[in-house]
């Protein structure tokens, strides 16, 4: 009978105090909820942690109002425990939930939205700390479902508008095919279509030539127009009738394709030069059919990126809704009352859970896409609009620890190797350093940038920053942090196993000219490895590099995306990388073809001229970018960051100078540009790029949002940066040191410069994280072919 008293007293105080069991249920949901939430969405989310903090002020609350005195506690738990099951169980049998809270919902004049309120009863008249919450939860339930109205009505704003297009697209295509069937016929007119005005954008004009029915063609032209213009197209003087030179009506119809990718820009432009309908003699068919592919591609890229957001904001309704549950679940336990029905019966009605027209959009875009993107193929259409996750592999893991064995077992046998045959005592020819240590170095430091790109992307996905998201590459084919070190590891341990080959012919007796050529013959193995066009070896990464080389080369020609500027902000601290490049062509032609002495690879008019180039190409290139953007914007921070480019490039000519001429003017000349060029790019690194020194924030010399938690980490990032950034001061010092030693040395600074710039690739892609959850900008906005009317 005790046992089964103690029992009883022991259920009824556990369901008043909640047990410590169910909070790891509550953790874990919280971590589940920061792991599955959209990022930038982040804020727009049920603040699920800060109401949980606040019942468990209501908890405490509670219980320090129901405690006893000291001297009454013998014998009042049990008859409190009986007591509060008698009232409990006699509130949920003769008391209506409706009496506990009411939930009005009420329209605002001014925005004419929905808001809820809630009203406590004379049950909770006394605890403002549940009228509190509750405040709260309302402000939180509202929040939420104004955000997603917001997101709502954009998709289904920017579905319509898509609708639209492909209704443009799919006439268009018709009366290419209306026309090349007339074509065909034994007596075809001739027709074109081609770039009405290059100034103009994309222009495509349709010629209508001989006909036997002039009047029938004019009908069917008109008709053509008016499906068209209702559809949206804007023309180009339909009104007014051109005539071409035989005599015939002649139309222009304009089509605004916006040059936005290099690729649409080069494919156009390509088209353009070799199609031009207006080279004399011309005559026949012309189907542009390069331009109608890329309008098709645009449309069919917006269509996977409105299914991805409908997406995004029907788990961004889920979770919410989860969130709303687990929360008031946890208020009932501690408040003992059975509020959550009530309340859960609004929040179901609210427009984040009742409203369809996501789902509905959804399936729209499913069968769309399916019909006119996949050939009615919908397994095939799902492959696009809902890409799989490619699994992780241990074998890459297992490939990255053997690789890393192998490259650290291959240097140690060529340094032991090395001293053996007193390859770095004074007394050894020079050259041998001179033709293998350019080429080395620059797989080295290549390896080196690899491996701290493959620490970015592990701390990218460690902090959930999109960083695939905001370089718009694709999350099926983008390198995993696994996979760059894999890369690092392979090609380290390819060039350490051609350095022991190397230096093991080079003491057998071969000679110069034949040993030498392995690091041309290693050197020309991976350029080819990089451009093979097999899908092998990571080819959409390759291609992804080799295309941004490109943009980067032909600035300004090129609309400058992220991926862009940031790619070419990686070439300015590759310098060193770029001069060993020279060295090694220099040395594989010198030894290898004969074409003139190795000595001229280290002095001469051309070797001085070149390393000028190679030093100001990196700034120049960004520069001009720096050019565009403002061209393109019109934001004067642009030509503000242009200006730090250009002090770079003065300082780094100046040190260039100053190596060669030792004197003391050229000492001060070097000293001010690059005091100058130092200060200028500090403060773009802590203000401009990475968001600090913010006067207002409430985290001194940072900024409000921070997405490390240890803010010391910051203070002694910015510290090592400064560092980093004035480590050029070794190379207006000319320490008395052998070759050997100068050359490592070189490769030191090299190293600290690629190690600075992977440290500050965090920060910098952290702030542009930040600034697109400010927007809220989760998916990318696809610009649209065809211009309305």
């Amino acid at each position: 009978m005790k046992s089964y008293l103690l029992l009883i007293l022991l259920n009824s105080t556990c369901s008043f105090f909640p047990s410590p069991q169910t909070k790891p249920k509550m953790v874990k949901f919280s971590k589940e909820l920061e792991a599955q939430l959209i990022p930038e969405w982040k804020e727009a989310f049920v603040n699920y942690r800060q109401l949980k903090k606040h019942i468990k002020i209501i908890k405490v609350t509670r219980v320090s109002k129901q405690s006893p005195a000291p001297q009454d506690t013998f014998g009042r738990p049990i008859l409190d425990s009986f007591r509060f099951i008698i009232n409990n169980s006699h509130n949920s049998d003769n008391k209506n939930i409706q009496d506990i809270i009411q939930v009005r919902r009420k329209t605002m004049e001014n925005s004419e939205e929905d808001v809820y309120e809630t009203e406590l009863a004379q049950l909770f008249s006394e605890e403002d700390e549940v009228q509190v919450f509750f405040a709260k939860l309302d402000g939180e339930l509202n929040k939420v479902n104004q955000f997603y109205k917001k997101q709502e009505s954009e998709f289904v704003e920017r579905g319509e508008m898509l609708n639209k297009q492909l209704n443009i697209l799919l006439d268009l295509k018709q009366v290419l095919s209306d026309l090349r069937r007339k074509n065909q016929s034994p007596k075809p007119s001739n027709i074109g279509i081609f770039p009405h005005s290059p100034n103009q954008g994309s222009d495509y004009s349709e010629r209508i030539g001989e006909s036997n029915d002039v009047n029938s063609e004019q009908s069917q032209m008109d008709e053509v127009i008016s499906t068209m213009e209702r559809n949206g197209l804007s023309f180009l003087n339909s009104a007014m009738m051109v005539k071409t030179k035989k005599g015939k009506p002649h139309m222009a119809i304009r089509i605004d394709i916006p040059n936005t990718t290099p690729t649409a820009a080069t494919s156009m432009l390509w088209e353009d030069l070799v199609n031009s309908p207006m080279k004399p003699g011309y005559g026949g068919e012309l189907i542009n059919k390069r331009k109608i592919q890329c309008a098709e591609k645009m449309i069919r890229s917006a269509f996977v990126e409105l299914y991805k957001a409908l997406g995004l904001l029907k788990t961004y309704s889920s979770l919410n809704m989860v969130a709303f549950i687990k929360i008031l679940k946890k208020f009932d336990k501690v408040s003992c009352q059975n509020t959550s029905a009530n309340y859960l019966k609004e929040v179901k009605k609210s427009h984040f859970i009742s409203s369809d027209k996501v789902v509905r959009q959804m399936d729209e875009v499913e069968s769309i896409f399916t019909k006119h993107f996949a050939n009615n193929d919908r397994k095939r259409a799902m492959k696009f609009l809902r890409p799989q996750q490619p699994k992780a592999s241990h074998m890459v893991t297992f490939l990255v620890g053997l690789c890393t064995g192998c490259s650290v077992s291959l240097f140690c046998v060529y340094i032991f190797l090395a001293h053996l045959c007193g390859i770095f005592s004074p007394s050894t020819d020079p050259a041998y350093v001179g033709a293998v240590y350019p080429v080395f170095s620059v797989f080295a430091l290549l390896s080196l940038h690899l491996f701290m790109y493959g620490c970015n992307l592990y701390m990218w996905k460690r902090t959930r920053i999109n960083h695939n998201f905001i370089f718009e590459f694709s999350p099926t084919s983008a390198l995993k942090h696994r996979e760059a070190f894999l890369m690092c590891t392979t090609l380290l341990t390819t060039v350490f196993g051609a350095m022991v080959i190397h230096l093991l012919l080079r003491v057998g007796g071969f000679s110069p000219g034949q040993v030498d050529a392995i690091p041309g013959i290693l050197f020309l193995f991976f350029v080819g490895v990089l451009i093979c066009p097999f899908d092998i070896c990571y080819r959409p990464t390759r291609f992804c590099f080799i295309r941004v080389i490109r943009n980067i080369v032909c600035s300004p020609f090129y609309k400058v995306l992220l991926v862009d500027f940031f790619m070419a902000d990686q070439l300015t601290s590759q310098i060193p990388l770029l001069r060993h490049l020279e060295t090694t062509g220099c040395h594989i032609f010198s030894r290898v073809f004969k074409s003139h002495h190795p000595q001229a690879c280290h002095s001469g008019r051309l070797y001085i001229e070149t390393t000028y180039l190679i030093s100001f190409l990196p700034y120049w290139w960004r520069a001009l970018q720096c050019a565009r953007r403002w061209f393109d914007d019109g934001d004067v921070n642009h030509l503000a960051n242009m200006g730090k480019y250009v002090s770079a490039m003065v300082a780094a000519g100046a040190r260039v100078t100053y190596s060669r001429q030792d004197n003391h003017l050229w000492f001060a000349v070097v000293l001010i540009t690059s005091v100058v060029a130092t200060v200028y790019q500090l403060y773009w690194d802590f203000v401009k790029d990475w968001g600090f020194f913010n006067v207002n924030s409430k985290n001194p010399l940072l900024r409000d949002d921070l997405i490390l938690k240890n803010k010391s980490i910051y203070y002694m990032s910015m510290a090592l940066n400064v560092v980093l950034r004035v480590a050029w001061v070794e190379t207006i010092m000319h320490l008395k040191v052998g070759p050997v030693q100068t050359r490592l040395l070189d490769f030191l600074l090299a190293s600290l410069e690629v190690i600075r710039r992977g440290h500050w690739n965090f920060y910098r892609l952290e702030n542009e994280h930040l600034n697109n959850v400010g927007h809220f900008r989760a998916v990318k906005a696809v610009p649209l072919p065809f211009r309305e009317s």
